[in-house]
């Protein structure tokens, strides 16, 4: 079997959304943390059999929670197709040459990339020189 390569990258429309984000650990027993819901916007829930993990605005997490707060995110315009390949990849692979780190979470209809909010200016100039489009 051979592997198709995409001739070159796509290029997206980005928005860099408002707000700074957790991601956050939690147990895996008990129910979903209803506390991440309650301003409405942007949440993110996985469940493993390790652990939940709850993406969600940092002002709504409890302070006992294990969490990593000040993400910044970028929303892939979409809806995108699923037979597109290179999306994810197009967005990373600057970034991490820049020495950005990300956390990526993927939805039906798009994709959503993380920075640290001191990265974010610095990341919308990398994905900017590789051919994206950022709204800030």
């Amino acid at each position: 079997m051979s592997l198709k390569i995409p001739a070159q990258s796509p290029h997206l429309d980005l928005k860099l959304m408002d707000g700074r984000l957790a991601v956050c650990r939690l147990a895996p027993a008990g129910e979903p943390p209803f506390w991440a819901l309650r301003a409405g916007g942007f949440c993110s829930m996985t469940r493993t059999a390790d652990e939940w993990s709850v993406v969600c605005p940092e002002d709504l997490v409890p302070q006992s929670t294990v969490c990593e707060r000040g993400w910044r995110i970028l929303q892939v315009a979409g809806p995108l197709d699923f037979a597109l390949t290179g999306i994810l990849d197009s967005i990373a692979r600057p970034l991490a040459e820049a020495g950005v780190s990300i956390f990526a979470v993927s939805t039906y209809d798009t994709d959503y990339v993380m920075v640290k909010e001191e990265h974010a200016g610095q990341a919308a100039r990398v994905l900017e020189a590789a051919g994206h489009r950022v709204q800030c």
